[in-house]
């Protein structure tokens, strides 16, 4: 049996403990980081549009939450290229809680973005 105690030790090391004692709860449920904060900004501004957004361009935490840029498509267009696309700015509060959101640029989706 007490062989078999390193291995245990060494296969939850590998699940992603760090091995500093540091807890992985937060790991788990993954509240608090960028992936979490993406997905709470992606879900609430579906909500809000009615539409899905297709890609997350930008995140950031602030002193109060959260800031990200989704790309949302507004108008489907023949060819796709010519669809037109928008980017929005999603603030989220310290609990993932959407606190306001705006329209920060309109393109299509075939455009190179020469700002900068």
């Amino acid at each position: 049996m007490a062989a078999s105690e390193p291995q245990k030790k060494s296969a939850s090391r590998s699940r992603g403990s760090r091995g500093d004692g540091a807890s992985t709860s937060r790991r788990r449920t993954n509240k608090g980081n960028a992936a979490w904060a993406i997905r709470s900004a992606v879900e609430q501004l579906q909500e809000l549009l009615g539409r899905a957004p297709e890609s997350v361009s930008a995140v950031k935490a602030t002193e109060n939450g959260w800031e990200a840029d989704v790309e949302v498509l507004e108008l489907e267009r023949v060819p796709e290229t010519t669809s037109v696309m928008a980017t929005y700015r999603v603030t989220l509060d310290e609990e993932g809680d959407l606190v306001g959101y705006e329209r920060k640029h309109r393109y299509t989706r075939g455009q190179i973005d020469r700002r900068g």
